[in-house]
């Protein structure tokens, strides 16, 4: 087969990364390097690449069979139906959606058009993590008592401006979702659902969310989620932006015969007996095999991602987070850019959120009592 023509669209931040991996497998000879497109160029400029402003002016002018989209979230859906409507199989960086009925649209576009869609969720790939769902599927951990999910994680005033729509529920009316659970932490959150075996829509039954902030922003950046999925299996996701550190996220998968911890962002699995260390697959390196022998499984399909959207679509639809008292905040950092809030005693209750499976107003959370109270207060008026 001819080399597939490939192009990026968004350049900038997490996309220079794929226009690196783009540039590695270009050089590797498993594609051509053929365009890319963003507001702002490229710089430095890229050798042999051409440079559009958006993806209908690469597509007037290009035939591109592969295109990889790293943009605003609440753009993802109207420009990967785009370029799989122009011929191309698509890369779609997380999250896919910004609601379940544009990821049910997104799917219909899929099967209309019969392309590919891959969701540009790197732990699929990891080693670790489909060694841990092998093992959860297999028994090896015994009956699953739960699976727990913790993130800690430092982010100062500079990623809350990064863009126009970061740290917004919603922009312009639009729904965009960015917040620590769908965005920064939407990794872990999938992680979780591939390794219990929970990908599709329909597998999670249940979610219950608990969002707080302490940055001034409209989305969370402290919150605990509860999944329940078709298989039984309780998810506890406990996450936050407001760490002293930043620690690597875990998932915490607990079984009849045993424990398993993994640390995605490293591929570090532990199941008791020692760290393991594995490697990962790219993604887009897999949609590349994919598309010349279909045997070859996509690792984060877009069906596959359902669960996700499912648990964004009820982060989206929830209560508006709650605000943290002031008091119970500590602000760190030297210059404007670097500020940052600092919920003290934060990683106890991640932890222990992680272990009990519990959200944190029933853990007692100074906090989430006021959240617990209305909650309380509302079910008492709808009885």
């Amino acid at each position: 087969m001819p080399l597939p023509r490939l192009a990026v669209v968004g350049v900038h931040g997490h996309g220079a990364s794929h226009v690196r991996e783009a540039a590695r497998l270009a050089t590797a000879g498993r594609a051509r390097f053929v365009a890319v497109a963003d507001p702002r160029p490229p710089d430095p400029p890229l050798d042999g690449v051409a440079v559009y402003s958006g993806l209908a002016d690469l597509l007037a002018e290009q035939e591109v069979e592969v295109v990889v989209i790293c943009t605003p979230i609440h753009t993802h859906v109207p420009l990967a139906e785009s370029a799989m409507r122009a011929g191309a199989d698509v890369l779609l960086e997380k999250p896919p959606a910004p609601s379940l009925a544009e990821f049910e649209q997104l799917s219909a576009v899929v099967a209309e058009t019969g392309r590919t869609c891959q969701v540009g969720f790197q732990a699929h790939g990891s080693g670790g993590a489909l060694a841990l769902a092998a093992m959860v599927a297999d028994g090896t951990l015994g009956e699953i008592r739960g699976i727990g999910v913790t993130g800690t994680w430092v982010r100062a005033q500079a990623y809350w401006q990064r863009a126009r729509w970061a740290g917004h529920r919603t922009l312009d009316g639009v729904a965009v979702v960015d917040g620590a659970v769908t965005n920064p932490f939407a990794h872990a959150v999938a992680t979780a659902l591939l390794v219990d075996g929970s990908g599709q829509a329909d597998q999670v039954v249940s979610v219950e969310t608990e969002l707080f902030r302490a940055n001034p922003i409209e989305a969370d950046d402290t919150s605990t989620v509860r999944i329940r999925t078709s298989r039984g299996t309780t998810i506890l996701v406990a996450v936050t932006l407001c760490g002293a550190a930043s620690e690597p996220p875990q998932v915490i998968v607990q079984g009849s015969a045993g424990r398993a911890v993994l640390r995605y962002t490293t591929d570090e699995l532990d199941v008791g007996e020692g760290t393991a260390q594995y490697g990962r697959g790219g993604l887009l390196e897999n949609l590349l095999d994919h598309r010349l022998d279909p045997t070859v499984p996509l690792l984060a399909p877009l069906a596959a991602t359902g669960a996700f959207t499912r648990v964004l679509d009820a982060v989206r639809s929830a209560p508006a987070p709650m605000e943290i008292p002031a008091d119970l905040v500590r602000w760190e950092g030297d210059t404007p850019e670097a500020r940052h809030p600092v919920v003290p005693g934060i990683e106890k209750w991640i932890d222990q959120a992680a272990q009990e499976l519990a959200l944190f107003s029933e853990l007692g959370a100074p906090w989430a009592s006021t959240r617990r109270e209305k909650t309380q207060s509302r079910d008492s008026e709808l009885r």
